[in-house]
């Protein structure tokens, strides 16, 4: 697509938390380094590879080699879903000392996303054979299952980010209160209109607990499978408060947009309803590096 050099230049910085690029059992439209090269379009400085399958770090730093030419930074992370063995402390340890950035808590083995997506996990299709088990964090009384506690400890230790994947809204608040107990700072709901269900007002009670939400600019992409109107996310972004709103690509899917494509349409459109640069600046670049540490 033709560039609009006044929108790179508000996106440049960006940091994008929710990239879905390959290896996975997922059709992806690219692999981590050619969606962290491609993210040179609009300056980008940081991306988090996401795979609900794997353990994602374990890519990043096999590829490191390639990744040497690139200028974004790219980490990866590790959802909790059948794959990895559900609630594993283990796996999550490995992650996250390896330097893996984000745990996210079950997303197409959530019972929430299982209800929306009842075709087995294949969801869009997945290229091989697969297996799915419904993982909760919670046990029959509704208390935060030991595991799911352990996880949140190793989270706290590596200063990492805890995701409430496609959980319940109800679940995801258990879980961010255990986690605010135990300190943790770096907290983040992602879509909650899409899967989730999470309304403004039960946001706003993640964002008291520390929570940041994310929203997808894929969704509202008009080249997209969505197709949302953009709107739909400034409202979101007002009522919410940019202070408390972090914006995602959620691409990388075979069938969409390379991210960055979408970050320019969706920007442009976010700005012409007269979104503040500074705010659109606060989401894509401050929100997502404070939560990822990158100044530490």
């Amino acid at each position: 697509m033709t560039q609009r050099p006044a929108i790179a230049s508000v996106l440049d910085g960006l940091v994008d938390m929710h990239v879905h690029s390959g290896p996975s059992p997922f059709p992806r439209r690219f692999d981590h380094v050619e969606a962290a090269r491609d993210g040179a379009r609009i300056g980008m400085r940081a991306m988090v590879a996401k795979s609900h399958h794997h353990n994602t770090q374990m890519d990043i730093l096999a590829m490191k080699g390639r990744f040497a030419e690139v200028a974004a930074t790219a980490y990866g992370g590790i959802a909790l879903n059948s794959t990895v063995g559900g609630l594993n402390p283990h796996a999550v340890r490995m992650c996250l000392r390896m330097g893996g950035k984000v745990v996210w808590f079950p997303t197409i083995s959530s019972g929430r996303h299982i209800e929306c997506h009842p075709e087995d996990g294949a969801f869009p299709t997945t290229t091989v054979p697969l297996t799915l088990e419904r993982i909760d964090i919670v046990d029959e009384s509704g208390a935060l299952k030991p595991e799911a506690g352990e996880i949140l400890d190793e989270i706290k230790e590596q200063e990492a980010v805890v995701n409430g994947g496609h959980m319940y809204p109800e679940y995801i608040r258990t879980l961010f209160q255990a986690a605010k107990e135990r300190g943790i700072t770096r907290m983040v709901v992602s879509h909650p209109d899409f899967v989730i269900g999470a309304e403004p007002e039960l946001c706003r009670e993640l964002i008291e607990l520390g929570a940041f939400v994310e929203h997808e600019v894929g969704m509202y992409d008009p080249e997209g499978t969505q197709k949302w109107d953009p709107k739909q996310l400034l409202t979101w972004i007002e009522k919410l408060g940019p202070e408390h709103v972090v914006l995602a690509s959620d691409f990388g899917q075979a069938a969409n947009p390379k991210p960055v494509d979408a970050w320019l349409r969706v920007a442009g459109a976010l700005l012409d309803l007269g979104l503040p640069e500074k705010d659109l600046r606060r989401m894509v670049r401050d929100n997502p590096a404070y939560l990822l540490n990158l100044d530490a």
